[in-house]
């Protein structure tokens, strides 16, 4: 993955307006592929597959500022368990991290987003 600055991204958080079609509305503006979500703003991450979350996005994650307290991972339809490194990681930092299908991931980022919660989302995309 790109360093921050290189990687196309919104500057600010946003609820998620729609998703399906292989992307992602939100803020006014439409995204084709997945995407990390954390209180600093939105990135376009190229995981495709749950399997292709790693280090990168993990780290993008845990340079938030503000950090994130809880991380929603919107693994498509299909259940995907994180692997014990990046849960240990992650929990490590003091971020809760969980694991569900991409529909749920929105709706449980939104509202914890409208709660002025710090979340994040990584959330793969679906047709």
């Amino acid at each position: 993955m790109a360093s921050e600055q290189d990687n196309p991204h919104l500057p600010y958080p946003a609820a998620i307006d729609a998703y399906g079609d292989g992307g992602f509305r939100f803020a006014g503006m439409s995204h084709r592929g997945s995407i990390l979500c954390v209180p600093a703003g939105i990135w376009a991450i190229a995981s495709a597959a749950p399997g292709d979350i790693g280090e990168a996005e993990v780290g993008l994650v845990l340079g938030s500022e503000p950090a994130v307290e809880h991380l929603l991972i919107g693994t498509g339809r299909d259940p995907w368990l994180l692997p014990d490194a990046l849960r240990a990681r992650l929990r490590e930092r003091g971020v809760v991290a969980e694991t569900m299908s991409t529909a749920a991931a929105i709706h449980t980022y939104n509202q914890l987003f409208a709660e002025g919660r710090r979340v994040g989302a990584i959330l793969i995309a679906v047709e």
